[in-house]
């Protein structure tokens, strides 16, 4: 892994919102689309507990996702996969997730009340990747850097 390797996939997981997370447990498989806030590859979302994700990763902690955008042209396909492992936050923690999310979504601080409350009340999570790709089709088809330096 080279480290210009390692800062392209940083600025692509900086540079985008949405992660689907593909979750197994007791409700059987599921993918779920969710908007993150990152701090380096380490991945914050929320969630609430009653959801299907959520209660598949309360189950079973091990999750996959894949960060990339709807491309029409498979040269110009970019993205990341990784696999980890899904915890809930608390305390000092969860604010300071909360605090990220808001840094990321500025719009938040203009929210209706409704939105306000709403974000008080869900579950804070945080994705720990274990194995990372950066997959770039312009280098090449089926091109992918593992990054291993998480």
């Amino acid at each position: 892994m080279s480290a210009e390797a390692r800062q392209r996939a940083l600025a692509y997981v900086a540079g985008h919102h949405v992660m689907t997370l593909a979750t197994h447990g007791p409700l059987g498989l599921w993918a779920a689309a969710v908007f993150y806030a990152d701090e380096g590859f380490r991945l914050y979302f929320l969630s609430a507990g009653h959801t299907r994700h959520a209660q598949n990763f309360a189950a079973s902690p091990r999750v996959a996702a894949t960060i990339q955008e709807d491309y029409a042209d498979w040269p110009a396909i970019r993205g990341i996969q990784l696999e980890g492992t899904v915890y809930q936050l608390a305390g000092v923690e969860r604010e300071a997730a909360i605090d990220r999310y808001r840094a990321k979504y500025p719009f938040l601080a203009e929210a209706a009340p409704s939105i306000t409350a709403a974000l008080a009340r869900v579950n804070w999570y945080c994705l720990t990747p274990e194995r990372l790709y950066l997959i770039d089709n312009s280098r090449g088809f089926g091109y992918r850097d593992e990054i291993t330096e998480l």
